[in-house]
């Protein structure tokens, strides 16, 4: 596997619970101190049995009503509730202030020794029905129940005088907005009446129909010259003598078909075209094209002073004269016509405007007319609806039936026993929830790690290995250390855990080999966590040297049952060889490096070129190097001796180690640039909510017989 896949599976094995986790720590805190809540429910319960036994007793009166059926009367939409809300709306008013004072005063005027304030009322609706369940809860029975009835009635009687009180402002309203109808009414039928004394409605309808025509036929006329203007505007002389020329054409082509056909068609041309001087003109350019055309077959054989040749001629100068005249006459008659179109067109376009606003005046006058026959149409009708309302509104008001009725009177008041129950039950759960919020409380301002899914809460590094909790050895100080057979197979194979985590380590690099434990605190169990860690190592066949750095209170050398002797002190004080100071143990493979003499400086020995030698040395000689030193709080050797250590680990013990001591501990690790390789969580018990490692003894007692 690669590191970066084992990087990711360690991630992964690593997470927090989340939610599952938190529940998990709440559930275990509940098993710990179950008695916290046992003896809050014993004591709740005993306050609220004592309350309840001096309570005064109460007593209930139960009623109900209902909402009547009504008859759909024509007009009877005239009367509504809001329907929305309607159930919500009548128990509200029920146990409104109103009615709740009126009940009580009309009861307490028949008494002499009522209560000093009315019984508590409720009301509810039964589900998919509408039936109001009123209860009232008092002391006294009699007065109780007098006041329920009183309620309903007083209910009915509030409805009763709100209806009376509606319909009559209603109908003053009405009234009201009648009169005013009635004077808009007056005053429109007044002006549709002027209008006709003014206007003749005949005269205005058959004018209107014959303007429409009149100014049609305009629009027409005028349209056709505007067209015909146009199109002289466009032409030139020689395209109106063409066109002159055309109606000439069609004249002649009609003489030589027949003197009647053809007579009366060159007759219709000529009314058409308008044009007889342009007949002319073509006549007289026929002439001369004739001329010019036999004076050319007279040149071929007579010369040019001929007497017929001369007077051939003058006559063609004299036809050409003529011709021009002609041109000249048409020039002028179109300048004539086209004069005459745009007066006419002028004209027309006065006449249309003078007509144009005789009929829109028209047009507004029967506008006007129609708009004020239409008011008073709509007011005619909205005053005699109003009329017929009130005349209901009227009529109906006083057999209006009420909404709603009773069912049930008030039934005679029993004793509320159900109240006591409630309240015993209710005082039980708040004496349990105020004992979960104590012990909530306690357990914040108690930050000591208690269970595995709480060390993941509180912290980043990961956990090496749960050490389950040990008994001590009778007449011993202290848990033992592992030894050959053992039988605290748990035990055991945490600490084969413990190894297995060093030995295939998820961060990426070089194995360390110089391991340094180290706690926050005394009384953590790191020295034994060495000291069975390096019997593991030792079983497994690795060379493991044991060095006790605590050289104020190391100990050890007591794990193994040897005699104080020098040791680690010597060799960083006086020079002598660590060599000739590392004792070999009961254990194959396993040596140890006792603390030596106690020793005052230190802090100045682990600084030194001393400790920095022994750590490369003994590296070089042994497997693994495991070092067990002060704890961080109480010395500052760790903090002096941790970076020269190829990796420290942290061992926190269950239920003693406060969580803020344990963070500011690692925090001063981390400044001085220790390599942290996570934490050895001791002392764990098993029966804790999220242990489940090796608590399963019959797995070790023996195995199966071999099946063949």
């Amino acid at each position: 596997m690669n590191e970066e896949a084992v990087e990711t599976s360690y991630a992964r094995s690593g997470s927090k619970g989340g939610f599952a986790a938190k529940l998990r720590y709440y559930w275990d805190l509940i098993g710990r101190k179950w008695w916290v809540l046992a003896a809050g429910v014993v004591v709740g319960g005993a306050v609220v049995a004592g309350v309840a036994r001096f309570q005064a007793a109460a007593y209930v009166s139960a009623g109900q009503m209902i909402v009547n059926v009504k008859l759909a009367l024509p007009q009877g939409s005239l009367f509504t509730e809001e329907l929305g809300n309607f159930l919500g709306t009548q128990a509200a008013l029920m146990q409104s202030d109103v009615v709740i004072n009126r009940a009580f005063t009309r009861v307490a005027s028949g008494m002499t020794n009522a209560p000093g304030r009315p019984p508590e009322l409720r009301v509810s609706v039964s589900p998919r029905t509408t039936i109001f369940n009123l209860r009232a809860t008092g002391p006294d029975p009699g007065f109780t129940r007098a006041f329920l009835q009183a309620t309903m009635e007083e209910y009915i009687r509030l409805k009763r005088e709100m209806r009376k009180q509606t319909s009559e402002s209603t109908v003053a309203d009405l009234t009201e907005e009648v009169l005013t109808v009635e004077r808009a009414l007056r005053k429109s039928e007044e002006e549709v009446a002027e209008f006709q004394g003014t206007n003749s409605l005949v005269w205005i309808e058959e004018q209107g129909n014959t303007m429409g025509n009149y100014l049609a036929g305009l629009n027409q006329r005028l349209g056709a010259l505007k067209s015909e203007h146009d199109m002289l505007q466009s032409l030139t002389l020689d395209q109106n003598l063409q066109r002159g020329e055309r109606s000439g054409e069609a004249g002649a082509a009609g003489g030589a078909g027949g003197e009647a056909a053809g007579g009366a068609e060159a007759a219709t041309n000529a009314v058409v075209n308008n044009n007889t001087l342009a007949v002319d003109y073509l006549k007289a350019r026929q002439q001369l094209l004739l001329m010019k055309a036999e004076q050319q077959d007279l040149a071929q054989y007579l010369r040019p002073k001929h007497p017929k040749m001369v007077t051939m001629s003058e006559e063609i100068a004299r036809r050409e004269r003529l011709l021009e005249i002609y041109r000249q006459q048409n020039a002028e008659q179109l300048e004539a016509r086209k004069a005459s179109v745009a007066l006419q067109i002028q004209n027309l376009e006065k006449d249309l405007n003078d007509w144009n606003g005789r009929f829109v005046e028209l047009s507004r006058k029967s506008s006007q007319y129609q708009r004020l026959k239409a008011n008073a149409q709509r007011l005619r009708a909205l005053y005699q609806q109003l009329l017929g309302t009130v005349q209901t509104v009227d009529a109906t008001k006083e057999i209006g039936a009420e909404s709603v009725s009773i069912m049930e009177p008030a039934s005679p008041a029993v004793l509320d026993e159900r109240r006591r129950r409630n309240n015993l039950v209710f005082g039980g759960v708040a004496c349990v929830l105020g004992t979960i919020a104590l012990l909530m409380l306690l357990e914040r301002l108690d930050d000591r790690v208690n269970s595995f899914t709480e060390l993941q809460l509180l912290f980043e590094e990961p956990v090496l290995a749960q050490i389950p909790r040990e008994k001590k050895a009778g007449g011993k100080k202290g848990v033992a250390v592992l030894r050959t057979g053992d039988d605290r197979h748990g035990f055991l194979e945490a600490y084969r855990n413990l190894r297995s985590s060093l030995l295939y380590l998820a961060e990426p690099g070089a194995r360390p080999r110089t391991l340094l434990f180290t706690s926050s605190i005394p009384e953590e169990g790191k020295s034994l966590t060495v000291a069975n860690l390096g019997i593991t190592l030792a079983e497994a066949g690795s060379r493991v040297l044991l060095v006790d750095a605590d050289l104020r209170k190391g100990v050890l050398h007591e794990r193994f049952g040897q005699a104080a002797a020098a040791g680690l002190c010597e060799a960083l004080r006086d020079g002598v060889p660590w060599q000739d100071l590392a004792r070999p143990t009961a254990y194959k493979n396993l040596s140890l490096l006792p603390r030596g003499g106690v020793c005052r400086e230190t802090g100045e020995l682990f600084l030194g070129a001393r400790a920095g030698a022994f750590l490369k040395e003994s590296a070089s000689a042994y497997d693994f190097v495991i070092v067990d030193t002060a704890p961080v709080m109480a010395a500052d050797d760790v903090t002096s001796l941790a970076p020269r250590a190829d990796a420290v680990v942290f061992v926190l013990r269950a239920e003693h180690t406060s969580a803020r001591v344990a963070h500011a501990a690692l925090e001063l690790l981390y400044q001085r640039k220790a390599r942290v390789l996570g934490m050895v969580f001791n002392a764990v018990r098993r029966r804790s909510g999220d242990y489940y490692f090796y608590k399963y003894k019959d797995y070790y007692t023996g195995y199966p017989a071999a099946e063949g």
